[in-house]
């Protein structure tokens, strides 16, 4: 049903060639061309018959150039193609999709039947093998896209040569187009790369409705959104018949240049055909706009609208071009052309213009899409060499020959034309670059300049002072920020692409030049400028310290104090003084404050497993054993002194040193050894502003409570001990002293929780230490220190003598009798 319908509407629109301007030249192989030669058509809304209008000096000399060419291909000398020739047949498609459709259906007809259509009466067969086996055209992407999906019914290669569109290198859907231009996926990236170079950092895009207008436009806003750095401030797409300028269009110009107007935009990118940037570059003038503009392909070398009166005052244009070349000889064939050529094309336009005009036309030969159809027809003219294997003398095969396999030849071609090396990628694509133009209008160096070029692969040429001369420009036409010193960057205000310098936030940075703020990792920190970002310090508890230096001569002091008090213990061990003190308890009383004493040298430096495992968890182990040894030696004197006690007293039964330090150590061990386990103390790395703190975390903090409660309780309980054993016959006030190195313990580390918990900082670790080490000599001082003075200065109350008068003067005074106790 679907190919019935198509063979019914293609026959429909099977005219006769004489309802076109065309040219025909006969030859062994026709080869096609589609020319805007009319801008466009007077096609509205009403029915009826379109007719051509606008006539297009450019395009018709570029129908010229295809003429040109192949004639200088037939006349070669040596033969390009020998003993055969190539003919034409040329339609004017007035730039529209309907006039160029039905042109190319002419054109893909067997001409051996000038009557018949493109499709056979009969559906089942195979599509009529056309004469015209390569078609070169047409000018705008979208009368292009719509004949390559008509051709490719054929298989007969299309051949563009000035449109743009991404579209048409889609080859699922458009497989026999190629083109002599590069796609605007490379003018786009071109576009965006030359807002960078210039530092534009607000653009404005106007498209249109087409595949031209439409996918360009879609292009620039992935290429910027890409960058990261340019602010598309709006996108305006002009609809189809905007050119027609009817009351709606007249009212979508006055909106789209009041927009522009109030806009901050920067440059004014333009992406759509020169008729619509006509209309709107007069406006534009009318209102001194003023403004920067970026000339897509489409318009970049427009003598129409260069040639506007007073185009300076719409502001400054710059463009970008295909790589433009003089067709060789084509000039000199314009200005004989009259004389010795003839075909319709030609006599229609001299029967139309004045003898003069026809004098000047030479200055209306453009340097780039006259230059592509060139290029064009040599690469179908090198596509026909390969596939017929022709040398210079003669040729293996003949016409005829399908079209598809001279598409197959076409796409593989590789030579160079002039300068020009051409081939085609898998899309149909060449890789030519682009002349990047600038229009100066002042009146001593008048014209379209050409001032860098872009390649393909990203290159730009730029002079370097005129990008000086614009990336300098620190703010917009409407203040807006464009660039901000060290330590700032831009951000949005409360217009859409307006942007202001904000400072970068405390651990932020930004070298300049707008660079969005990046926040510096986690070793570093933002300079007092936030410029930059510098490496953290390592803070923690080092040996040169102040307070680690007196801190650490005061455990290499009680090291030493508690080594000699044990030589004079060992020496006196079997003293009256030394029983006092529990005996072989004493020494064991010394060993753990020794050990209290060297923890503290594990504090300074940074910290370690090891380092941290060692301090809290051991200290309590160790200080647990030094107040169990003084509660068992407050036990002796207990039971030994002022009580009456029977055999079945309780107190009595606790008597037992060795079990007594034994229970008593017990507990704490079997406290802090799951501590150790299941969640001991850490190092830790602690991020502060500019340092790096480093210390050990008490882990578990149940664990930690428990045995700083433990060890309070049993200095608790040593302290209601002593304070009993106070009105005993103690010659050595063992109880008084115990006394009074218990308040000092319970003191401390009364005071050190909240210090513990409040402080911050490398010194929290130190006061840790601090409380250790007071601890340690509390009882080193207030319950060791006095018995050894006793040893080496008081030797005469050193014997049991003086103990036993002691004792007995402390019951006398009492009316007690000494016998009795």
């Amino acid at each position: 049903m679907f190919l019935l319908w198509l063979s019914v509407t293609i026959c429909t629109f099977c005219p006769h060639s004489e309802e076109f301007l065309h040219a025909y030249s006969d030859g062994d192989i026709i080869i096609g061309g589609l020319f805007a030669i009319h801008a466009k058509t007077n096609r509205t809304t009403e029915t009826g018959p379109a007719h051509c209008t606008s006539y297009d000096v450019r395009n018709f000399l570029r129908s010229q150039v295809m003429i040109f060419a192949l004639e200088e291909i037939n006349q070669r000398t040596p033969k390009l193609l020998p003993n055969l020739t190539l003919g034409y047949d040329i339609y004017d498609t007035c730039g529209d999709v309907t006039v160029a459709i039905r042109a190319t259906l002419q054109l893909l007809k067997n001409q051996s039947d000038p009557q018949s259509c493109l499709l056979p009466v009969n559906i089942s067969s195979d599509l009529v093998e056309p004469r015209t086996k390569a078609l070169i055209g047409e000018r705008y992407s979208e009368v292009s896209a719509a004949v390559a999906r008509v051709v490719a019914l054929s298989s007969v290669p299309q051949i563009s040569y000035a449109s743009t569109s991404v579209l048409l290198s889609r080859k699922t859907k458009f497989p026999t187009f190629l083109r002599t231009i590069s796609s605007d996926e490379y003018q786009t990236k071109a576009i965006a790369e030359l807002v960078k170079q210039f530092n534009w950092k607000i653009v404005a895009i106007v498209g249109s409705d087409d595949e031209y207008g439409k996918y360009g436009s879609d292009g620039l806003v992935a290429n910027f959104r890409e960058m990261n750095n340019t602010c598309v401030e709006f996108i305006e797409i002009l609809p189809g018949d905007f050119s027609l300028l009817n009351d709606r269009t007249h009212e979508k110009l006055s909106e789209l240049v009041s927009t522009i107007n109030q806009s901050s935009a920067e440059a004014i990118i333009m992406f759509t055909h020169d008729r619509n940037v006509a209309i709107i570059m007069e406006e534009a003038i009318e209102r001194n706009l003023n403004r920067t503009w970026i000339a897509s392909d489409a318009w970049a070398t427009s003598s129409n609208i260069f040639e506007l009166p007073n185009i300076h005052r719409a502001g400054q244009v710059f463009g970008f071009i295909s790589k433009r070349n003089e067709v060789p000889g084509f000039e000199d064939y314009v200005k004989s052309m009259f004389g010795s050529s003839q075909n319709p094309i030609l006599q229609h336009y001299r029967s139309s213009h004045l003898p003069k005009e026809c004098e000047a036309l030479s200055s209306f030969i453009d340097q780039d899409e006259s230059y592509n159809i060139y290029l064009a027809v040599q690469v179908v003219a090198e596509g026909l060499r390969s596939l017929l294997k022709c040398d210079n003398q003669h040729c293996k095969r003949h016409p005829p020959f399908p079209a598809s396999e001279l598409l197959t030849e076409i796409k593989a071609v590789n030579f160079t034309v002039n300068t020009t090396h051409v081939y085609f990628d898998i899309n149909g694509d060449p890789s030519l670059g682009y002349d990047i133009l600038y229009w100066n209008m002042s009146d001593s160096n008048r014209g379209i300049k050409t001032i860098g070029e872009y390649w393909p692969r990203g290159k730009i040429e730029i002079p370097e002072d005129l990008v000086e001369q614009m990336s300098s420009v620190m703010v917009t036409a409407d203040n807006c920020s464009k660039t901000c010193d060290h330590g700032h960057e831009l951000k949005l205000q409360e217009r859409k692409c307006c942007r202001y310098c904000v400072p970068c936030s405390d651990g932020e940075f930004s070298p300049g030049n707008g660079t969005p703020c990046a926040r510096c990792n986690e070793s570093q920190y933002s300079s007092k400028k936030r410029d930059k970002c510098l490496e953290k310090d390592t803070e923690c508890l080092r040996w040169t310290d102040p307070f680690v230096i007196i801190l650490s001569s005061l455990e290499v002091s009680g090291i030493i104090v508690t080594i000699v008090f044990s030589i004079l213990f060992t020496i006196h061990r079997n003293t009256p003084i030394v029983k006092a003190v529990g005996g072989y308890l004493c020494f064991l009383e010394l060993s753990s404050l020794l050990f209290c004493f060297c923890l503290t040298l594990t504090y300074p430096g940074d910290p370690s497993k090891v380092s941290c495992m060692l301090a809290l968890p051991l200290f309590g182990i160790a200080f647990s054993l030094c107040i169990s040894c003084i509660l068992a030696n407050l036990l002796q004197i207990l039971v030994g002194f002022k009580f009456q006690l029977t055999r079945a007293s309780w107190l009595k039964k606790f008597n037992k040193p060795m079990a007594v330090v034994t229970i008593v150590f017990g507990i704490q061990v079997a406290i802090c050894v799951p501590w150790l386990y299941f969640d001991p103390p850490v190092p830790k790395e602690h991020n502060q502003k500019q340092t790096i703190l480093k210390t050990c975390v008490r882990g578990s903090s149940w664990f930690f409570a428990a045995m700083l409660g433990y060890n309070a309780l049993l200095a608790l309980i040593c302290f209601g001990f002593a304070f009993k054993g106070k009105q005993l016959p103690d010659l050595y006030k063992n109880a008084g002293l115990v006394t009074i190195s218990m308040v000092l313990y319970l003191v401390i580390w009364a005071l050190f929780i909240p210090i513990h918990i409040n402080l911050n900082g490398v010194y929290k670790h130190a006061i840790e230490g601090a409380a250790i080490v007071i601890s340690s000599y509390s009882i080193l001082g207030c319950h060791l220190a006095p018995k050894c003075y006793i040893m080496v200065f008081r030797k005469e109350i050193n014997n049991e003598q003086a103990i036993m008068e002691h004792i007995k003067k402390h019951y006398e005074q009492k009316g007690i009798s000494a016998l009795s106790t």
